[in-house]
């Protein structure tokens, strides 16, 4: 075999294996679901056409929530520790890193202190903002340079959660224990005001336009609609039962809200009324919504399952079946 034969063989070997590479990423050819275990201290890849687990990645003790970089080649899993919000147990000083197309561990962040970082958003300046919750802070990391560049104080404990304005301006935290939401400002990074909402709160969204924001309270079956112009609670969305966790459609009509007791509703944010309800098994998580508008995700830690909500049917789909744990998820479209 002549050299040049040789060395058309080799690029073809190594094209072939790329291929494959980006073919286990995503062989539905649409997109992956990235999603946080905390029961088994891993990072799930997962196809939801097929509804297949891809890969497991080992992460630290424990990740909540991740964090998908634009490109789609890594992950950012927040180790947030072995306890509850607000209560003893470990507390987590670090991001891991997940190479999506290796399926590997690539490294971690150092962030300094522990400060059980769990919730961690990319804004549009590609800055990475993780909630430092034992800091009373939102931290700003350089992924790049794997570096803390910014602190952001909340001004408020138990800094949960956290949502990004869609013009990247501000960013919104839930405040668990002290029943609040911080407005801060990204790009002097401060604190603009912090929002009293009730005696707690879990989970937060934004809507589509950017215009409210909405936290649920966890003692009364209620949603609060806070107006980001006067950063004020300016009115109420009332359920059949306490919601958890909340995320619009891309169209900006519906806010959908999954209630602990096994409910997800679907409301309008005309009128800010339920106008359609599904079961779906207790203990929901996050939800997350493809940017098409036609499916929903939500994960069910203690059934092990991502239930799969069909917006243009209003029914839930076979649920995708993983294992006891699974929290925090991010859908990701397939590489070009």
């Amino acid at each position: 075999m002549t050299h040049r034969k040789i060395c058309s063989f080799a690029l073809l070997f190594s094209l072939l294996v790329a291929g494959l590479i980006a073919t286990a990423a995503s062989p539905s050819g649409h997109g992956v679901l990235v999603v946080a275990n905390q029961g088994e201290h891993t990072l799930l890849v997962v196809d939801p056409a097929s509804r297949t687990q891809l890969a497991s990645v080992t992460v630290g003790v424990n990740g909540h929530e991740v964090a998908a970089s634009k490109d789609g080649r890594f992950a950012y899993v927040p180790i947030y520790g072995n306890s509850v919000v607000g209560r003893p147990g470990t507390d987590g000083s670090t991001i891991d890193i997940v190479d999506l197309h290796t399926h590997k561990l690539a490294g971690s962040i150092d962030l300094g202190k522990p400060v059980r970082p769990h919730c961690a958003k990319f804004g549009p300046d590609g800055l990475l903002y993780v909630s430092a919750e034992l800091a009373n802070a939102v931290y700003v990391v350089d992924v790049n340079t794997r570096k803390v560049v910014g602190e952001i104080p909340s001004g408020q404990p138990e800094t949960h959660m956290l949502v990004i304005a869609p013009d990247g301006s501000r960013a919104y935290t839930a405040n668990v224990g002290s029943g609040s939401v911080s407005a801060l400002d990204l790009k002097s990074r401060k604190l603009i005001t912090t929002i009293p909402v009730a005696k707690r709160v879990q989970r937060i969204s934004v809507s589509v336009d950017g215009h409210r924001v909405f936290t649920h309270d966890q003692d009364s079956p209620r949603i609060a609609v806070i107006d980001t112009t006067t950063n004020k609670v300016a009115s109420w969305i009332e359920l059949p039962s306490v919601a958890y966790s909340s995320a619009p459609t891309p169209d900006g009509k519906f806010l959908l809200a999954a209630s602990s007791a096994g409910k997800l509703f679907v409301i309008d944010l005309a009128t800010l009324k339920v106008t359609k309800s599904a079961d779906v098994p207790s203990t929901s998580g996050e939800l997350s919504v493809m940017p098409d508008g036609t499916v929903a995700y939500l994960s069910c830690p203690q059934a092990g399952i991502i239930a799969v909500y069909n917006l243009r049917s209003g029914a839930f789909e076979e649920p995708i079946k993983l294992s006891k744990g699974v929290d925090g998820l991010e859908w990701l479209p397939a590489s070009e």
